[in-house]
């Protein structure tokens, strides 16, 4: 196998027992309690997505050592944590602390988190009316910013297996327009990340590298400029939140964040393939392709959603992984990155772990799509 690209899968941490989970999830056993119990909703609905593994508990290094075997030796070899933080303390870290950075094969692979700063909602009970509400949010003002990322700096960035650009550690950012709010304008956030960066070269680092989910979260703002500039530089743009507030890359979580979720999978994917090289033209900083697999999360509802993609096969989603491959090359994209939704989105049908459907078929696309 050729790995000349990194392939980093999201990795959805929620498939284990925490004390605040069950809040949500109270069988003991996370979110498999919401993919067990899934149904179809009309004929021909692919539901429940049965994991071939079973139902297993990720914070057991035992079982993060498989999942570590397969994903290396298939060509996934960068995992993203989704890692939370609600009212100044960590959530559903175990995944991670105990499951990946306990398991014996953890060198074979590399990670970085992914500040997946959205509230948690109702959405993530099954037994609510779902009459949406905010249980936790997500903003984190300076305080809780500070106590965040210096817990990333102390626990993560150290490890041999952190991801770095530049050998600087990596962390990704979910909603940009959150953590703006959270943080109180711009001009806040520009401190509160000049001081993290202060503090991650503190701690023996060139520095961090900052990278956007780009979707509709990331706030436009005017050109901040000296003197002010020309009317046209002074137009309101993403980019221009982005220099301000000296973010290094981006990259995408799924594409339903820009292309509504119906429909065929290869028309879904050709739509959001399409913006790539506009996006690589608009932004200052490198745009590193995304492929998603996958959208329905009808598991989380009682009521039929719409949203739905249907089609999806292992061959398609090879084709535009190549196609991702062909635009790092072709951007002369360093390091050749390529994100993934997702190595375990269960509840959204977005995964590459095996199945009682497709097998391994999907790790084997990854692993063809190298290949070729």
């Amino acid at each position: 196998m050729n790995q000349r690209y990194d392939i980093a899968a999201y990795y959805w941490p929620a498939y284990h027992d925490e004390p605040r989970w069950r809040r949500f999830m109270p069988k003991g056993e996370g979110e498999w309690q919401t993919v067990r119990a899934a149904a179809p909703k009309f004929a021909g609905h692919q539901q429940p997505r049965v994991p071939a593994w079973g139902y297993e508990d990720e914070s057991d290094p035992g079982v993060m050592e498989r999942k570590i075997h397969a994903a290396a030796s298939h060509g996934v070899n960068t995992f993203v944590f989704d890692w939370y933080w609600y009212e100044n303390q960590p959530f559903l870290e175990e995944a991670l602390n105990r499951g990946f950075l306990g398991a014996p094969n953890n060198d074979r692979m590399r990670f970085y988190l992914m500040w997946a700063n959205h509230d948690a909602t109702t959405l993530w009970d099954l037994e609510q009316s779902h009459e949406y509400r905010v249980i936790w949010p997500g903003a984190a003002d300076r305080a809780a910013f500070d106590a965040a990322t210096g817990r990333i700096i102390e626990r993560y960035f150290g490890h041999s297996s952190y991801y770095l650009i530049d050998g600087k550690p990596v962390l990704s950012i979910y909603e940009l327009g959150t953590l703006i709010t959270g943080l109180g304008g711009l001009e806040a956030t520009k401190d509160a990340l000049g001081s993290f960066r202060e503090r991650v070269r503190a701690a023996g680092f060139p520095g961090v590298h900052l990278q956007a989910i780009l979707w509709a979260n990331i706030p436009k703002s005017p050109a901040i400029l000296p003197g002010g500039g020309p009317p046209a530089d002074r137009a309101e743009t993403q980019d221009n939140t982005i220099r301000y507030l000296g973010f290094d890359s981006l990259t995408n979580y799924q594409w339903c964040h820009y292309v509504t979720p119906r429909g065929e999978y290869r028309a879904w994917g050709e739509a959001a393939v399409a913006a790539w090289e506009r996006w690589a033209d608009e932004f200052s900083v490198p745009f590193f392709p995304h492929v998603s697999i996958g959208w329905d999360t009808n598991p989380r509802f009682k009521d039929l959603r719409p949203d739905i993609v249907t089609g999806g096969t292992p061959e398609a989603f090879r084709g535009f992984l190549i196609r991702a491959m062909r635009h790092v090359d072709t951007r002369g994209l360093i390091p050749p990155l390529i994100t993934v939704n997702a190595w375990n989105e269960w509840s959204e049908s977005s995964y590459l772990e095996p199945d009682t459907v497709w097998g391994m078929q999907y790790l084997e696309a990854v692993r063809d799509a190298l290949a070729t």
